[in-house]
């Protein structure tokens, strides 16, 4: 951490046992200390209590069309209408572990050192591979796949695409693999960096601001695998797909597996590429597949269908284009309020459960984070191929 928050710990009683709330603060801090996704995302957060599965609405910015001021009409006036998307929070990260009197005796930065931070690094690793998967659901690229970004052109490449889909200029980030930072920084434009993020964390994994992005290195940058449909590169629509359908069937000679959501493909005539949007199994040499965004024109059958073979996806991306919603988990059933402690801040809500293992007579720590993630708007991200 680049720096301490030493706490005034208020003991119990005559012990000199630290408490869940003591644990929860410091467990919080070194969170949002760490974390890098989850603080370039939109987050959303509310007090209200929630469960794993249920979900909550979140808004969407408003939409406008600007109009040509007509002095003898006069204005036109729009309402001002939010969307709403749905989150399910589907994941409770959780760790616990035993801990001992003599452990629960230290001075809290000793406490964090040798037991909060690594479990708290586990839940911020989770919340950012979870983020890292949004990818799935963008079908915009640049890069070949399996080759790594080495290039200015390759970044340039990135501010073309998100420009031409009318990215805001403000808040554009890029987010790379391991593979990629190290081939960047060998650039002269990236390996004098003097940008300086807010937090230890994010000043260790940025590269700096560069072309209108600012730059990160991330470890859970994820590899997309396509599935093991058994086609040729190119397989063929068996049927017309017509104009803002969704939906649409791959044949070849003999194709069996599956392809696998986030797996992208071209049909000949449109260069702009499609997203498959959820796993599909192969059966009778033809796979089904739905798809974003909708057919932007018709399709007659047997058109040329190309997928974009295995990579690392890397994004680029702008910070509404997904979000991380969090909402604080309730008090649970059995425990005095003396053995739990809820805390929220930044968008980020913990909760800390001491208890006693009656069977293996020793005391447990457990720290969890009630969280879901969507991506809210796909064209305002971009995948750089590796």
């Amino acid at each position: 951490m680049n720096k301490k928050v030493r706490f005034d710990l208020q003991r119990f009683a005559d012990n000199e046992f630290l408490t869940p709330m003591h644990v929860a603060r410091e467990a919080l801090m070194v969170l949002k200390n760490n974390t890098v996704m989850s603080q370039l995302v939109s987050r959303d957060y509310d007090n209200e209590f929630a469960e794993v599965g249920d979900t909550v609405m979140v808004r969407r910015p408003a939409n406008f069309q600007v109009d040509l001021f007509d002095q003898t009409t006069g204005i036109k006036i729009q309402n001002a209408v939010e969307g709403k998307v749905p989150v399910i929070l589907d994941s409770i990260f959780d760790v616990s572990f035993g801990i001992t009197s003599k452990e629960l005796s230290l001075d809290i930065n000793d406490f964090s050192q040798q037991l909060i931070a690594p479990a708290v690094t586990s839940i911020e690793q989770a919340i950012d591979e979870k983020i890292c998967r949004c990818y799935e659901d963008v079908p915009y690229f640049v890069g070949t796949p399996g080759n790594t970004p080495a290039s200015v052109s390759a970044i340039t490449s990135v501010r073309k695409e998100m420009n031409d889909n009318k990215v805001p200029m403000a808040g554009r980030m890029a987010v790379l693999d391991t593979a990629a930072d190290a081939k960047l920084l060998e650039l002269d434009a990236f390996n004098s960096v003097g940008h300086t993020g807010e937090t230890s964390a994010i000043i260790n994994a940025q590269l700096g601001r560069k072309f209108g992005f600012d730059f990160y290195m991330d470890q859970n940058i994820c590899r997309h695998d396509n599935g093991n449909l058994s086609a040729s590169p190119t397989m063929k629509l068996s049927a017309i797909v017509k104009k803002d359908a969704n939906v649409a069937t791959f044949t070849d000679g003999t194709l069996t597996g599956k392809i696998k959501k986030g797996t992208i493909f071209t049909l000949a005539g449109d260069s702009r590429p499609y997203v498959v949007t959820k796993d599909a199994d192969a059966a009778g040499n033809s796979v089904t597949v739905s798809f974003y965004p909708a057919a932007r024109q018709d399709f007659a059958a047997n058109t040329v269908v190309t997928l974009v073979k295995d990579h690392t996806a890397s994004m680029a991306f702008h910070r509404n284009a997904f979000t991380l919603v969090t909402r604080p988990l309730s008090k649970p059933l059995g425990v005095a309020d003396s053995q739990y402690a809820i805390i929220s801040d930044g968008g980020i809500s913990l909760r800390v459960v001491f208890d006693y293992d009656i069977k293996l007579k020793r005391d447990i720590c457990s720290i969890d984070l009630l969280c879901g993630v969507k991506t809210m708007i796909p064209e305002l991200a971009c995948r750089i191929l590796g």
